[in-house]
């Protein structure tokens, strides 16, 4: 039944073939805004500048997260230069890192089947493969989360030596700081809290002294401190900005207007476990009968993903991938209860996806009639193969499962494992690639030939009315920005005005004093600077955004 996964060759191939897709899909696309145009731009301007300790979007203080992911995207940038798989790799290595582990923890804590089919479970999930392959800081956390998940299930399980139980803390401690430094305090609330609710759960007292806590709070500080002190050296509003209002606040109020309904997650769950939404219920059930001698980590893993689903469901603030660390503990205990699913699972999980697929086929048809203007019309239009394919791919490998399950196989787990997470993989992947027309549009990629053409060293580039998230990457400079833009510049702004024009009398004032400019404006701004006679040409636009110089020819 098991015998393919021990074959090496066949693993050998298996991993190359996955590996040659993954790295590829981080160069497929054009950055997106915001957060892949911001991440980028944040970065490039570290690594121009050479301040590692202040992070600024558009030359402006941006304080909203901690820097490691931009510390290694400027790394990476100043290793292998500006591009877009330059700007995913640091997300493509944590997505590698989290797959990984939970092979390794699989492995180690319940034996080599569950290893191998955790990771192709986590691999081939939509969302942790999908986020894999985009700029944004939820994939850098949860890499370091499962850096701790993992640490702490492998140097607390039953069989661990006295010397792994510490350095597997020591790990689980190191990504606990790496996570603050990547996303704030989350990176160590939620592990805590996790470990005290397993603790109330279990009564397994007696964790608490395994945990190492002096050695492991001496590491956390060494690692996530120093930038913490360093930059409230160099900008003391930093700290209230920070853990005041960009966490408590964030978390306790709708300061940032991105609240939703409590069921909110949920949707975004089933689509994101994609193929294996058919047995994710039935993994959760038997999950509660942990039948470990002393530490039980089906639980701590229930609880991890139950608890972090929970948390985020609660938050006044909400954003899609949040709940991307659980997906990791849900692989591992989806993992354990295929090793002895009976066929009505597989079917389920087949037919799942199958259903997914064949409504995905008639959609398409439908997504032209998504846009509201020709560019984005055309951008629609040139995914629908892209879709259907996708939809293909998952038929098929649905179809392979139901095929097997009517013949009985003795292997039937590890085939259907096998093609269930080919087919979500694959079919994932080629979705993201189908949405690189609508991509370029959106960021604005296609309009940078025609700006940079325009473009000197001496030339001002305003933007007016808005903030073009992906341009500046792309331009290789910033912007100055002409009036309201949007509320996470904001704060930056106040500690340094001198970067901002508050008005478009201003702004006029400017363009009218002989030096050579270019501004990217919207459509009714554009309007406005008519009906007040300035003069202007136009030097590229499209629906979303018209680039008007001073110089007119």
């Amino acid at each position: 039944m098991r015998e393919l996964y021990k074959t090496k060759s066949f693993i050998w191939i298996l991993l190359i073939l996955f590996l040659l897709v993954w790295f590829y899909a981080l160069d497929a696309r054009t950055l997106v805004p915001s957060d892949e145009g911001r991440y980028a731009e944040m970065a490039r301007e570290m690594a121009a500048t050479g301040d590692w300790i202040t992070p600024r979007l558009n030359a402006i203080k941006y304080f909203e997260k901690p820097p490691l992911q931009t510390w290694m995207n400027a790394l990476t940038f100043k290793l292998f230069g500006l591009g877009e798989w330059q700007a995913r790799l640091w997300s493509g290595l944590c997505g590698l890192l989290g797959i990984g582990l939970v092979a390794y923890t699989g492995r180690r804590v319940f034996n080599p089947w569950v290893g191998t089919t955790a990771a192709l479970v986590l691999a081939s999930s939509f969302w942790w493969a999908g986020l894999s392959h985009v700029n944004v800081l939820d994939m850098g956390l949860s890499g370091m989360m499962t850096l701790s998940l993992c640490g702490v299930i492998l140097a607390q399980h039953d069989g661990a030596s006295s010397s792994a139980r510490r350095n597997w803390m020591l790990v689980c401690w190191a990504g606990m700081a790496l996570a603050f430094l990547s996303k704030g305090p989350v990176g160590i609330v939620l592990p805590g809290a996790v470990l005290v609710l397993y603790t109330l759960v279990t009564r397994e007292w007696s964790i608490w002294k395994r945990l190492h806590l002096v050695s492991g709070l001496i590491l956390f500080a060494a690692i996530a401190a120093p930038w913490f002190v360093l930059v409230a050296l160099k900008n003391p509003e930093h700290p209230h900005f920070f853990f005041i209002h960009e966490n408590f606040e964030r978390f306790t109020s709708k300061v940032h207007h991105r609240e939703g309904p409590l069921y909110y997650f949920v949707p975004i769950l089933m689509v994101g476990i994609l193929p294996w939404l058919g047995v994710l219920a039935q993994s959760i059930w038997a999950s509660r009968r942990d039948t470990a001698r002393s530490f039980r980590p089906k639980t701590m893993l229930l609880i991890w993903a139950a608890f972090i689903f929970f948390f985020f469901s609660i938050s006044s603030s909400k954003l899609p991938h949040y709940i991307l660390p659980i997906f990791p503990a849900l692989a591992l205990l989806i993992a354990s209860y295929l090793e002895k699913a009976r066929a009505g699972a597989w079917a389920l999980a087949a037919g799942l996806l199958a259903a997914v697929a064949v409504a995905g086929l008639a959609f398409v048809p439908r997504l032209a009639t998504m846009g509201t203007e020709p560019a984005e019309i055309a951008a629609y239009q040139a995914s629908q193969p892209w879709a259907v394919a996708a939809c293909v791919v998952m038929l098929a490998a649905a179809a392979c499962v139901f095929w097997w399950i009517r013949q009985k196989r003795a292997d039937l787990a590890t085939l259907a494992t096998i093609a269930l997470a080919v087919g979500g993989f694959l079919g994932g992947q080629l979705l993201m690639l189908g949405s690189e027309s609508y991509g370029r549009y959106r960021s604005g990629a296609l309009l940078v030939p025609a700006i940079a053409a325009e473009l000197t060293p001496s030339t001002v580039l305003y933007t007016i009315g808005t903030y073009e998230q992906s341009m500046p990457f792309y331009l290789r400079r910033t912007m100055t920005t002409v009036g309201e833009t949007n509320d996470e510049l904001d704060f930056g702004l106040g500690q340094e005005k001198y970067l901002r024009i508050d008005t478009l009398d201003q702004f006029i004032a400017r363009w009218n004093d002989g030096q050579k400019a270019v501004a990217i404006v919207r459509p009714e701004i554009y309007a406005d600077l008519q009906k007040r006679g300035v003069a202007m040409r136009i030097v590229v636009q499209d629906a979303r955004r018209i680039v008007i110089a001073n110089e007119v020819k």
